[in-house]
């Protein structure tokens, strides 16, 4: 089954705003029939509660972020036992923003990743290369070590929970897609890391998504052609119409 994440970042900025999102994506999912694929939104912690209480099990939801501890003096931070409580299932772990903005390493990430499987979430890995990694000609360099570091302690017989999103830093935002070449290429690699660390047999029970600037119209090129098992969405995700046409055509 194909999965369709959808990351509405910082946004939705009042309960009349969030209201109104969620009654138009309520408006495009009636009568849709995704049996293909798996709908995953993650909204701002503020908004996750009202997002599961209004959203049928049509709609998985998950964390943008979270801390690696369960409870305790860690002031401003969201445990992932207190997501599991919302209903959440999914987060996303080491995307580009949270390590450039705010320094995220390996060696933190890890600990998160760990802490979302004891807790029922599965994880969603983000690893990529920038604009400089990829002109350097290090991009097997930098994934091969982002999977390494960040999967370091993961039993392999959990590799199964574990989302992994190709995420080329010099596509986000940018308008620039990259070839169906390039993605494919960037899979087999995340492949090959996987065989390498958990062996063959578990390392294909890992999902390999991408994300970076996706939207309907080069939907073909980045996980279709490229036979990704998804994608990862970003600002077409706060537009419910296209949300729902780019999960129909991945549903197909």
């Amino acid at each position: 089954m194909k999965i369709v994440i959808g990351n509405l970042k910082m946004n939705l900025n009042s309960p009349k705003e969030r209201e109104r999102y969620l009654s138009l994506l309520k408006k495009e999912l009636t009568g849709q029939k995704l049996i293909n694929t798996e709908l995953i939104l993650l909204p701002s912690f503020i908004h996750l509660e009202a997002f599961r209480k209004s959203l049928s099990q049509k709609v998985k939801i998950g964390a943008q972020n979270f801390f690696f501890e369960s409870k305790g003096p860690f002031t401003g931070e969201i445990s992932p036992l207190m997501l599991s409580n919302l209903g959440c299932e999914y987060a996303l772990a080491g995307h580009s923003e949270r390590r450039r903005y705010f320094l995220e390493k390996n060696e933190e990430i890890s600990l998160k990743i760990i802490a979302a499987m004891k807790n029922g979430i599965a994880p969603i890995l983000c690893v990529g290369e920038t604009k400089v990694e990829k002109e350097n000609q290090e991009t097997l360099k930098v994934i091969s070590t982002q999977l390494k570091e960040c999967l370091k302690g993961v039993s392999r017989t959990r590799l199964e929970k574990i989302v992994i999103a190709y995420e080329p830093v010099w596509a986000i935002g940018a308008d620039i897609t990259p070839s169906p070449h390039e993605i494919m290429e960037a899979k087999v690699l995340i492949r090959k890391v996987l065989v390498d660390i958990f062996g063959k047999k578990y390392a294909e029970l890992a999902r390999i998504i991408y994300g970076g600037s996706v939207n309907a119209k080069n939907l073909e090129a980045v996980c279709l052609e490229p036979e990704m098992d998804g994608i990862l969405i970003g600002r077409e995700s706060l537009l419910p119409h296209e949300l729902i046409k780019i999960a129909k055509m991945v549903n197909e």
